[in-house]
């Protein structure tokens, strides 16, 4: 094992960790709502272990979480079949249209089956995609760019 990986992995861990942790915190221990879905844990693979993947930078992390997330809750309260076939037609939708507008987001292409299975309303995007991706961008950005000094945005 290189040096360079066990360090690089250690610290994508740790950041990951505190990452999570912000947003674990904000939803179990505070009354502002939910902020966690599972794709975030997703998006700490990319945003601490790859920042310098276009599928890492901030437009896609924002925008792919809440395009997918969008067309998600579109597909499940506008076509009126049964859930074996919207969440493939959701995730697939939602793939093609992150490529399409260039905000592809890997971790993103889960969010229609979390948001058809869970039934979730339009608030969801407000609380936790929107805030939630704000956060983990925050941490991102302030993390990669000041404590790991990495040219992040790139």
């Amino acid at each position: 094992m290189k040096k360079d990986n066990l360090i690089k992995s250690s610290l994508a861990a740790l950041f990951s960790a505190i990452t999570i942790g912000a947003l674990t915190y904000l939803t179990y221990k505070t009354t502002f709502g939910l902020f966690l879905i599972a794709s975030f844990g997703s998006s700490m693979v990319l945003l601490y272990g790859y920042p310098e993947s276009p599928f890492a930078q901030p437009k896609n992390i924002f925008f792919g979480h809440l395009l997918t997330s969008l067309v998600g809750i579109m597909i499940s309260n506008l076509v009126p079949l049964p859930i074996f076939i919207t969440i493939p037609i959701a995730v697939g939708l939602g793939v093609g249209l992150m490529i399409l507008f260039n905000v592809t987001h890997p971790p993103a292409g889960g969010n229609p089956i979390i948001v058809i299975i869970g039934s979730v309303s339009l608030d969801y995007l407000i609380n936790p995609i929107i805030t939630g991706s704000i956060i983990v961008l925050i941490f991102g950005i302030v993390i990669n760019k000041f404590v790991l000094k990495k040219n992040y945005p790139k």
